[in-house]
């Protein structure tokens, strides 16, 4: 039986993608190299634990969580978490920026100071701007007072970042015209905290660090990994979680690498996909150590 490795998620390196594996082996992902895997047959998905701990249950968990985690895990993940509110008290630095994904997908958000943009690439941002440095509820409030006053939402859906990925403008000028009038209209908003020291408007684009200028539009994303089931293809280009790969047969197909934890996964050879894929709609796509 083939060794089975065990992944524990896609991380963004100032090389680029990263996908990470138990024992800390590390894998570059690099536009064209070739990506291929399969589930073992009888496999069972199972909970990754919460924060840097295993899950004691081991429990078995949906193929098609992006989370992998049992309802206890995900409860302790989420305790002291900035996400959820519940670490008012953290000391770090905080900033807060404005988000870009596609035509009318902008989002306002804080991340600590210490992670420069790593948030942004694993948001699969397109391109962003810093509004502010300040403690962490200055940043919060000035997150709250964005969303309330210039009705900018605090997330925008994964599924709806896939489909118009193959369709953005084409100058990071355009890309970034959004966030450049929202930034200025933020600027001109009383309440801000006094706390909070503001940012110049400085776009950054991330078109080229995904590899999305040319890409050909997915024909669907993989809506779960099951036991026996096989993923491949050639990995065309990189945003936040997702990897857009040719395949063999079905076209470009988004394949969310958050799907691959907690499943025991075995060298494939190829590019066939034996997974549930998930379709995009028309209307929607015009709205806007194992390899």
């Amino acid at each position: 039986m083939a060794q089975a490795w065990k992944c524990t998620g896609l991380r963004w390196s100032a090389d680029g993608p990263v996908l990470q594996w138990d024992g800390g082996r590390r894998s570059a992902l690099t536009w064209g190299k070739r990506v291929a895997f399969g589930v073992a047959e009888g496999g069972v998905r199972t909970c990754v634990g919460a924060r840097g701990h295993a899950c004691a249950a081991r429990v078995a968990v949906s193929g098609r969580s992006t989370g992998a985690r049992c309802e206890e895990c995900a409860r302790l993940d989420r305790a002291h978490s900035v996400a959820a509110d519940t670490l008012a008290d953290d000391p770090r630095p905080y900033r807060v920026y404005l988000a870009w994904f596609g035509p009318g997908m902008v989002k306002v958000g804080i991340t600590a100071y210490e992670r420069g943009s790593a948030r942004l690439l694993e948001q699969g941002a397109v391109c962003f701007s810093w509004l502010g440095t300040g403690p962490l509820m200055a940043a919060r409030r000035t997150e709250e007072l964005l969303r309330a006053a210039l009705a900018v939402p605090d997330r925008v859906p994964y599924g709806d970042k896939r489909v118009v990925r193959s369709s953005l403008p084409a100058s990071a000028a355009e890309r970034a015209a959004e966030i450049a009038e929202l930034h200025a209209r933020a600027r001109t908003l009383g309440g801000w905290p006094e706390s909070l020291e503001r940012a110049p408007y400085e776009p950054v684009d991330h078109v080229e660090v995904f590899g999305l200028a040319g890409l050909p539009a997915a024909a669907g994303e993989v809506s779960g990994l099951v036991a026996g089931g096989s993923v491949g293809g050639r990995l065309l280009a990189a945003a936040g979680p997702d990897l857009h790969l040719e395949t063999a047969g079905k076209g470009v197909v988004v394949l969310d690498t958050r799907l691959m934890t907690g499943w025991d996964l075995i060298p494939a050879e190829g590019e066939e996909n034996t997974v549930p894929i998930r379709e995009f709609k028309q209307a929607r796509s015009m709205q806007d150590g194992l390899f």
